[in-house]
């Protein structure tokens, strides 16, 4: 076997999850996942993204708050630098960190000795310039010669896994080459696998098959060498200079009252403050006055203040040990403790492990496995973005932070909370984040009402508590424990569960009933070889397939029936959001799509029709819903809107535009028949589309019901996802 299929063969390299590292309040790295089976991964990010705190967390130079690193199946969180080093890791740090008074050839012999394929000899006919310069200091060393001297002192160690910190920072052109050169010779030998944190995007592709994007202390995404080199708009927008768009970073607060923000808030929480000494060095009679510059570098950064009144700021721990799962019983233990941990002890009775996460905002203690400073730490401005001083704001952060927190966390077997309309907004979105199939359950008193703005696309199940969840009585004891025992029932069976064969891989179709046609024709055409999952377009249909995508649960999707956007636009009540299309832009999952219902919009019954659309043309298509034909302006609007999200998407795109009609009622001949819309919305999306060998606009002469359309769009899925998977595992065999 060579050198690169028993490294595949094998645990990776090393393998980051979940990882979560503080200093102070500030949030450096969230929830990191990276992973390097063989050869070299380059990091590539803006400056203050996460890149040095990330190697530093691999050699344990810092500590990890949550999240697990392994090197070769070995765990390294909770061990010291010197034993990992031990284990075989070597580090090229940023900076050099040379000693001034040894020569050369002093710092390699000091690490020469273990053996392996690097050797002082080895070394100086690698870097000639080294051999020249043998017995200089390390300061009478340019910075080139400091640079590869740094890297020749991590290699000596013959290290199993070498982590570079800015290997090419601050060097001439002629000695980047070099180290590239060098980079991709320890990629050919396969004797070492290399981690490299590089600004320099030219090198960081050159000497890697794929990149690692960082943004924000996440890695934002994985891509192709190749594909990030050759594109600019992609470099520009993740790793340019400045702002963007996607970028979500909030300002700060302290920036926005600098920049004359009356209603700037001034944090409350930990806040990072600078120490200047007038005297970075102690001052004699023939020393010169300390420089701006020098005393700002000299200055040192400490956090002062609580994250809430008589709180301390605990260590963050991981949810549950590696493999393990856990129950999750969330609420504001402040107001809901006793009908919270009554539902906890039912559980853990059970025999299931079970932890409490505080919600409170009063910043009281409440004993909760997960306190509520905790997961206040995950907002985006940390504690000071929860703990305010006022209630609506207090609730509107905690929300986002429990929501940011069950994003990273690994382990959850369910999730269950209890409370009023306050208490049920706050747990229902970190609910949606985890993948259908989680067990989520919410005892609310308002079940018995319009309940889809908590549960969204998700499978949230909720239970009326009949008596408000206001202490512990003859009712709400019983309702608790119902909830509590179906928690225990959910979780037990879904652990017992045999797991489903996946004979087929799922994809998601969206259909209306004017497209119905269009899309039985699709699933039969793929049902051999495809699970096809086909979702209602009426808003939330949208919004569920989209969850899927993002939850990783579909392999593709074709999208022929977009009608919800008419409705998002023009105010229908099978409205989508803002971030229809969204899931496969993050996945970066290629993208088969058509226009499918644009010619309507959605309303009730005939009275609920606004009034400003009066002397529109309607179609009633039962008692309760009244279609409304778009116009050629809408259809504009429409198209651009659409162009817009296409062209976000970096994966292939295959986006088809019926010329014979968008729907049922759009042929020729029935009532939304309108060529003068369809050329409207057709001519919107050419011109604003960036088209592209990837990215395609495809005119058929067909209504979209018909078979040829059907056909052209199962040809185009194919040949996006590779053909039939079933048939090519039959042609293994």
């Amino acid at each position: 076997m060579s050198k690169r299929g028993a490294r595949a063969a094998a645990a990776p390299a090393l393998e980051v999850r979940g990882l979560n590292v503080y200093y102070g309040a500030s949030h450096a790295l969230q929830g990191v996942d990276l992973r390097l089976d063989g050869g070299v991964l380059s990091v590539v990010g803006r400056n203050g993204m996460g890149k040095t705190t990330l190697c530093k967390a691999i050699l344990g130079l810092v500590p990890v708050a949550s999240g697990t690193i392994s090197f070769a199946g070995q765990a390294l969180v909770g061990r010291n630098p010197d034993e990992i080093a031990r284990m075989g890791i070597g580090y090229v740090p940023q900076g050099r960190r040379l000693w001034r008074s040894l020569t050369v050839d002093e710092h390699l012999k000091m690490m020469a000795g273990r053996e392996g394929a690097w050797t002082v000899e080895r070394i100086y006919s690698t870097f000639p310039r080294l051999a020249e310069r043998r017995r200089n200091g390390g300061g009478q060393l340019s910075g080139g010669e400091q640079q590869m001297l740094a890297i020749s002192r991590a290699l000596l160690a013959n290290p199993r896994l070498l982590v570079m910190d800015e290997p090419t920072e601050g060097l001439a052109p002629v000695i980047v080459d070099q180290v590239e050169e060098m980079l991709l010779r320890l990629a050919d030998e396969g004797d070492i696998e290399v981690l490299v944190i590089e600004q320099n995007i030219g090198v960081a592709c050159a000497v890697a098959d794929r990149v690692a994007i960082m943004v924000n202390g996440r890695i934002n995404r994985m891509v192709p060498a190749a594909e990030l080199a050759a594109d600019r708009d992609l470099q520009q927008r993740l790793l340019g200079v400045g702002r963007h768009a996607h970028d979500d970073t909030p300002e700060a607060p302290a920036r926005a009252a600098a920049e004359g923000d009356g209603d700037a808030e001034r944090p409350s929480g930990p806040q990072p403050v600078k120490i200047y000494l007038s005297n970075p060095k102690v001052p004699t009679r023939w020393s010169k006055p300390a420089s701006v510059a020098s005393i700002e570098r000299a200055a040192r950064v400490v956090t002062t203040g609580s994250a809430a009144s008589g709180g301390t700021q605990a260590e963050i721990r991981p949810l549950a040990a590696p493999g393990a799962e856990v129950v999750v019983i969330a609420g504001t233990l402040d107001t809901k403790g006793a009908e919270l941990r009554y539902m906890r002890d039912l559980i853990r009775a059970a025999g299931l492990p079970v932890r409490m996460a505080d919600l409170s905002t009063s910043g009281h203690h409440s004993g909760a496995e997960i306190p509520a400073h905790q997961i206040a730490a995950f907002h985006p401005r940390g504690a000071s973005g929860v703990f305010t001083g006022d209630r609506g704001r207090s609730v509107a952060g905690m929300t986002e932070a429990f929501a940011r927190w069950m994003q990273r966390q690994e382990g959850v077997a369910g999730v269950l909370s209890a409370g009023g309309s306050g208490g049920t907004a706050m747990v229902a979105p970190a609910m949606r984040t985890l993948p259908v199939g989680v067990p989520k359950l919410i005892v609310s008193t308002v079940a018995s009402g319009e309940v889809s703005q908590y549960i969204g696309p998700s499978d949230i199940t909720m239970m009326h508590s009949v008596a408000d969840v206001q202490g512990l009585n003859a009712i709400t004891e019983e309702v608790l424990a119902n909830a509590a025992h179906a928690m225990v029932g959910m979780v037990t069976a879904r652990r017992s569960a045999r797991p489903r064969a996946a004979a087929k891989p799922a994809i998601g179709l969206t259909m209306f009933g004017v497209t119905t046609r269009a899309v039985q024709q699709v699933a039969a055409a793929l049902d051999d070889d495809y699970d096809c999952l086909v979702f209602h377009a009426t808003g939330i249909g949208g919004q569920s397939m989209e969850k899927l995508v993002d939850s990783g649960k579909v392999a593709g999707v074709i999208d022929l029936t977009t009608t919800e956007v008419c409705d998002m636009m023009m105010g229908g009540v099978f409205a989508a959001t803002e971030d229809r299309f969204g899931a496969m832009i993050r996945r970066r999952m290629p993208y088969v799509g058509s226009v499918g219902a644009l010619d309507m919009v959605n309303f009730g019954a005939p009275p609920s029709v606004p009034e400003k659309y009066r002397d529109r043309l309607f179609y009633e298509h039962n008692p309760q819903v009244t279609l409304m034909r778009t116009t050629a302006e809408e259809n504009t609007a429409m198209g651009r809107w659409i162009g817009g999200r296409l062209n976000e998407m970096e994966a292939p795109v295959r986006f088809f535009l019926p010329e014979g009609g968008v729907s049922a009622l759009d042929a020729p001949g029935q009532p939304f028949d309108d060529p003068k819309a369809r050329h409207a919305l057709f001519t919107a999306l050419e011109d604003t589309v960036r088209q592209s060998s990837t990215r395609r606009l495809i005119r058929l002469p067909h209504n979209i019901n018909d078979p040829e359309f059907a056909a052209a769009v199962v040809a185009a899925f194919r040949e996006l996802h590779g053909g039939a998977p079933q048939k090519k595992k039959q042609a293994r065999r």
